[in-house]
């Protein structure tokens, strides 16, 4: 049944407290056909602290800094009270266009930009942004990091991975320091329970899952066999297509959802019951869509 508080995990060894249901910002930086107004964003982010949400999941390449430029106009003022999480390693050119400045120096100055852009002096978690293992396992990046990190200008490294089975990343977390992983993870991509998440246990790594909707096939709106349209993202999953394995997950997930549920609140609290998992970080383009994901966060299974 239904908490009336939202409730809050510890973010592995961390220790910072987090909502279980965070805010993803994908959307504001305008690459998913709708322009968002500086109003519009702030009552979103005063409706999501009134629910008791006080994670945020944003990048520099939401838009060139666009996503995190809103959210620091939104929350200036209380920046005490969020837990922001972003991310470095790509440069927006325009939508869907993005290049990986990958340098000590280019990390640097996209970190710097970032706190620019966020308004603040500093990043709570700064994220990996779905990098390689060359890249990843570079040296003189992660140099760069720690020195960010003592002069107070990051809080803690995560990784965003790439690939949701990257063990190799995963593993090393603890000697490239790293506290915090973000991962794809939903009720039809299960994968990390048997690769990552045995790691993430072990090692204390809070968990931050993306995309748990599946891109929207577990918010209620599609029933299997949906086509989406040419030019949509999700145009090139035959997933739903009769008898392909996503489809008859489809079917078997919604025969799972308890009566009386919303899917999509259903699916947001079903990634929460696996322990490895800390939050999850749906994306929200309304004031009612930050209360009903944030709902998903008081429902237990």
């Amino acid at each position: 049944g239904y908490n009336t508080d939202l409730r809050y995990r510890r973010l592995g060894c961390t220790n910072l407290e987090v909502s279980v249901i965070g805010v993803g910002t994908w959307q504001f930086g305008g690459e998913w056909a709708k322009v968002f107004e500086p109003t519009e964003v702030t009552a979103m982010f005063a409706a999501a602290a009134e629910e008791g949400i006080n994670l945020i999941d944003t990048a520099e390449c939401y838009g060139d800094h666009e996503s995190e430029r809103l959210i620091g106009q939104a929350i200036a003022g209380n920046r005490g009270k969020w837990i922001i999480a972003s991310k470095f390693g790509h440069k927006f050119h325009k939508n869907f266009d993005r290049t990986e400045p990958r340098t000590p120096a280019d990390i640097v100055q996209q970190t710097e930009d970032s706190l620019r852009a966020l308004q603040t002096d500093y990043i709570d978690i700064h994220q990996y942004h779905s990098w390689g293992d060359d890249q990843f396992f570079d040296d003189d990046v992660f140099a760069v990091l720690l020195k960010l990190r003592s002069q107070g200008k990051i809080r803690h490294i995560g990784n965003s991975v790439g690939k949701n089975t990257d063990v190799k990343q995963v593993a090393a977390s603890r000697e490239r320091q790293i506290s915090v992983i973000q991962i794809i993870y939903n009720r039809l991509d299960r994968q990390p329970e048997d690769t990552t998440f045995p790691v993430c246990i072990q090692d204390d790594l809070g968990v931050l899952a993306r995309v748990p909707l599946a891109s929207g096939l577990l918010s209620g709106k599609y029933k299997p066999g949906h086509v989406f349209p040419e030019g949509d993202v999700r145009a090139k999953w035959k997933g739903m297509v009769e008898g392909d394995a996503k489809h008859k997950e489809l079917q078997a997930a919604m025969k799972e959802v308890p009566a009386g549920v919303d899917m999509a609140t259903w699916a947001l609290a079903w990634c929460l019951k696996n322990p490895a998992v800390t939050a999850v970080i749906p994306g929200c383009k309304s004031v009612e869509q930050v209360r009903k994901n944030a709902a998903a966060g008081r429902l237990e299974l």
